[in-house]
């Protein structure tokens, strides 16, 4: 059985987020899945197998980071689309069913992926007591991105805030369901991105994710009303970082990437 490691949203080895790829015939039982992926040890491990009724989807998909099962990944689907697409072993666009429904990832000439993912829905949130102190900065605004997701989102002043946090990682686990996002207007648009992003989630074992498909799907609305655009680009700024072009299609949020596979190998349990 093969398993690669494919480093996502970004277009060269040892940036954006590592994710281990599994394709299989049929998904074993949840202790075998979990096992591997605590010991792939990366923030997301893909698991795939091909779906022969020729319904709604190709390819059943599940995610798992070293704790726990999730409802939503984008950079583990970035990565496991990439592998469908270098292997072979799908052509064309793909659709994966998942515990959020049908999302759907498209190859591009130029090596880059289209994810379709559902556009999270966004509430404002009364700012918690206390995460100011957790988080070591002052949020201008609070918000909800709804049960798929399960982060509170926090927008910051300024750039240099959001680069500079160094967050209380315990203290933020009581604010949401998985984390805690923290955004602010890019400094300087001309570097090539219009926001930036940082992601903290230590619910689920990921004390800070390197880049987060899924929060994009709550960043890209909340930013693209701010700056008026539907299409912008997102530099989540992670110690390996990674840019993310995002653009709301109303319920939908169209997520765009590159990937890298950087290892593989045979999975011998």
């Amino acid at each position: 059985m093969r398993i690669r490691i494919v480093d996502a949203f970004t277009n060269r080895p040892f940036a954006g987020n590592p994710a281990g790829v599994v394709l299989l015939d049929a998904f074993p039982d949840d202790t075998w899945l979990q096992n591997v992926a605590r010991e792939v040890n990366h923030p997301e491990t893909a698991f795939a197998h091909r779906l022969t009724d020729n319904g709604e989807a190709d390819w059943a998909l599940r995610w798992f980071t070293p704790e726990t099962e999730v409802a939503m990944c984008g950079h583990a689907t970035l990565a496991t689309a990439h592998v469908l697409a270098t292997t072979g072993a799908h052509t064309g666009p793909v659709r994966f069913a998942t515990r959020s429904g049908v999302l759907a990832a498209t190859s591009h000439e130029d090596g880059s992926l289209t994810l379709d993912f559902p556009t999270a829905p966004l509430t404002p949130a009364e700012l918690p007591d206390g995460v100011t102190e957790a988080l070591g900065a002052q949020p201008l605004t609070a918000l909800d991105t709804g049960p798929n997701i399960g982060d509170l989102l926090l927008e910051l002043a300024d750039e240099k805030t959001v680069l500079g946090l160094t967050p209380d990682l315990k203290a933020l686990g009581r604010f949401s369901e998985r984390g805690v996002i923290a955004t602010a207007r890019a400094e300087d648009p001309s570097q090539g991105y219009d926001f930036v992003s940082r992601c903290f989630f230590p619910n689920v074992g990921i004390d800070e994710d390197h880049v987060t498909g899924s929060a994009h799907t709550a960043l890209a609305p909340f930013w693209s009303d701010r700056l008026g655009r539907p299409t912008l680009t997102g530099l989540q700024a992670s110690a390996r970082s990674g840019l993310v072009r995002t653009e709301v299609r109303g319920d939908r949020t169209l997520l765009t990437g590159h990937a890298v596979t950087v290892i593989e190998g045979e999975l011998l349990a």
